[in-house]
């Protein structure tokens, strides 16, 4: 996939998520959603806050170091704070808030130079990878959204970007537990909803992982249990890969329960 492609994925993803929450009343916005604590207003309050930093990274470097440099040891405690002014807005607010962080933050990264790195949380990267990590944003906050609204999203193969994603951050699922990655090579073959076949990796792995890119992509946000997917691994280590598996830095959190999403 280009790195065209990328920017032109993210706006787009960002608009179905625009789509679900764009006419809900104050009740829809109060809604739960299955992240414990967080209702649709607390999903688009965080989408909002991590749009507001890539613009920055990309528009305004100074500025997004400065912001950076007074973050906290305490991961909850950054993210309840980036949200907190936008959840003090009431729907209509929040919204407006929304669209222009991510409006300004998809032209700015699209802007970068494609030799031209951003800053960012750990180290400096593509633009286009922080476009994909805001797909990926948009993906699982997304899905939240989805499971509480009963939305049935279409997929398709701009998912690519978030699948190269997953594959380039593999060993996130290790860190945020405190384990050695081990020292293997994993092999992806991921179903496009179009058909194709994506690869990634040695031809020869014996650690390989399988399945179609929707529930990998599920998988690695952890917004459904593995059990509940059609994602396969063979090898211990690809096995066990598939019980940690995340593309975010951060905890873990504790994922979705097996069956339930079942009627979903």
């Amino acid at each position: 996939m280009t790195e065209q492609d990328v920017f032109a994925a993210l706006e787009a993803e960002g608009d179905d998520v625009d789509r679900m929450v764009a006419d809900l009343d104050d009740a829809g916005w109060r809604t739960a959603t299955p992240a414990e604590g967080w209702t649709v207003a607390h999903q688009i309050a965080h989408l909002t806050a991590t749009f507001r930093m890539a613009g920055l990274a990309a528009a305004d470097p100074d500025t997004f170091r400065a912001l950076t440099s007074r973050l906290s040891d305490n991961f909850d405690a950054n993210v309840n704070a980036a949200m907190a002014p936008y959840l003090a807005e009431p729907p209509a607010g929040l919204l407006s808030r929304w669209r222009t962080e991510r409006a300004t933050a998809e032209k700015a990264l699209a802007a970068v130079p494609p030799a031209q790195l951003v800053p960012w949380l750990v180290r400096p990267i593509p633009a286009a990878v922080l476009a994909a990590a805001g797909m990926m944003e948009l993906f699982g906050h997304g899905q939240d959204i989805a499971d509480a609204l009963g939305v049935r999203r279409e997929r398709t193969d701009r998912l690519r970007p978030l699948v190269e994603f997953a594959v380039r951050t593999w060993d996130f699922g290790y860190q945020a537990r405190g384990l050695s990655t081990p020292d293997i090579a994993l092999r992806f073959e991921i179903t496009a909803p179009s058909g194709a076949v994506w690869r990634f990796g040695p031809s020869d792995a014996e650690q390989v992982v399988t399945g179609p890119a929707a529930d990998f992509c599920l998988l690695v946000t952890r917004r459904r249990h593995r059990d509940d997917l059609s994602v396969t691994a063979v090898g211990a280590d690809a096995e066990h890969w598939l019980d940690i598996a995340q593309a975010y830095r951060g905890p873990a959190g504790p994922g979705r329960a097996p069956g339930q999403f079942a009627g979903s």
